[in-house]
């Protein structure tokens, strides 16, 4: 399954047809091991038999986060507990957790999948592979690590924290190969320029990087400081974890693992299904998974869908880049603001560093955005420290994000080293109205 050419670069009519045998087969057995979706399915008059095609996913009844909550712990398994080997849950900081059970065979396809992502990044088996994920309930580490042993390379366990020790052991052992978070790549990258290592000194060649939004300059940045060419990893913990979608060679958009992971595109607010190429909120069915298969899973992630050969041979639909998330767009103002817009304008800015925070207040009833960003060490020190350029910078920060936005915005420009730094997917978003 590593590089799986009879899967990958199949026909797309051939492709449907598979789908659609398996969506019938997870749809029956849904149906008959989860009395949820039974009782919904017998709610809308639909039996299994109805789905004979993959075009007749639009009939079955869409499932949320907080569907998985309501049913906590185990009420949306479909294995028996005996078959149940792993269990994954989120942090659950608003309400219950969302736990997820994978059986054997939900193990070995998650690790081959990953394989075949590691597989299309360039890893093989004579790479080292440092994966500086979180290990535990989070499915990240565990996730990519498997996915390094099946593909047969030499997997470091790093996890997250003793990051002076992570990069003391990737110059020791060689690593050539990395999977974290793009904010702890950068983290990495600035202690390493602590430490006195330059990217010379290492051997990294690959970074895969997912778990938070991440744009092209960010891509460019960690790519000049670490100098290695990095790689979009996409997954969700409730359809399967890291794994769903993986870049190639072109680095032209995230190929889906499509033979297990059926993506669509809705609108997230009328729910109806949009063509590809336009932009909407990304829904996924699982088509192998047996300990908690999931119909038209809403992520709440908003990307965009294409189904244009990609050069590389793979012909699987591609996602886009992550734009934002439905549930977790501020709405200041009456605009919708996603804070990779905002990463945009910083990142565009030669004094800025790619370190920010949007604070969101609300005074005398009226919404307030305060952006605090981080200046550039080589700026700061070639006399930006002066009261008067710090002003000036500001201000221009502030024209571009009016003019992305179209909201006003405070910007604060931060000393070097200022804004807290995360070895987890970082916290870009402070938003006090919800405390209030």
């Amino acid at each position: 399954m590593i590089w799986n050419e009879t899967k990958e670069c199949m026909s797309r009519e051939n492709r449907r047809i598979l789908q659609g045998e398996r969506l019938h087969k997870i749809v029956d057995y849904a149906y008959h091991n989860v009395p949820f979706y039974r009782n919904k399915l017998q709610q809308m008059d639909i039996k299994p038999d109805d789905i004979r095609s993959i075009d007749d996913i639009v009939k079955l009844p869409f499932t949320t986060k907080q569907d998985i909550r309501d049913n906590y712990p185990f009420g949306l398994m479909a294995a028996p507990q005996s078959e149940i080997i792993r269990i994954h849950a989120s942090s659950g900081t608003t309400g219950n957790p969302t736990i997820v059970g994978y059986t054997r065979k939900d193990i070995g396809i998650w690790s081959g999948c990953m394989a075949r992502c590691l597989s299309a990044y360039g890893i093989t088996r004579g790479d080292i592979f440092s994966v500086a994920y979180g290990y535990g309930l989070f499915t990240g580490g565990l996730g990519v690590h498997y996915g390094v042993e099946a593909l047969g390379a030499s997997v470091l366990p790093a996890s997250t924290g003793s990051t002076e020790k992570h990069i003391r052991l990737l110059r020791d052992l060689g690593v050539t190969g990395i999977a974290c978070t793009p904010s702890y790549a950068l983290h990495l990258a600035e202690t390493m320029g602590k430490l006195g290592i330059t990217k010379d000194d290492i051997k990294l060649r690959v970074g895969v990087f997912g778990a938070e939004p991440w744009t092209e300059n960010m891509r460019k940045e960690i790519e000049e400081k670490l100098g290695i060419k990095a790689y979009n990893l996409y997954g969700l913990s409730e359809i399967m974890g890291p794994c769903v979608s993986y870049e190639c060679e072109e680095q032209n958009g995230s190929h889906v693992n499509e033979d297990h992971f059926f993506p669509e595109i809705i609108s997230p607010d009328t729910l109806e299904p949009l063509p590809y190429g336009e932009s909407g909120e990304l829904v996924f069915t699982t088509l192998t998974k047996e300990g908690m298969p999931l119909l038209r899973y809403r992520t709440r992630d908003l990307c965009t869908l294409y189904d244009e050969p990609c050069s590389c041979g793979r012909t699987s639909v591609k996602m886009g880049r992550l734009l934002g998330r439905s549930d977790d767009m501020l709405i200041i103002r009456g605009i919708n603001v996603f804070p990779s817009q905002v990463e945009s304008v910083i990142l565009s800015m030669p004094e800025c560093a790619p370190h920010y925070l949007l604070v969101v207040d609300r005074e005398n009833n009226l919404d307030k955005l305060t952006v605090q960003v981080e200046m550039r060490q080589e700026f700061f020190a070639s006399g930006f420290d002066t009261f008067e350029p710090i002003i000036r910078l500001e201000k221009e920060i502030a024209a571009k994000l009016k003019s992305v936005l179209s909201i006003s915005a405070k910007v604060e420009v931060k000393q070097p080293g200022t804004l807290a730094r995360s070895e987890g997917k970082s916290k870009f978003v402070i938003d006090n109205r919800k405390i209030q």
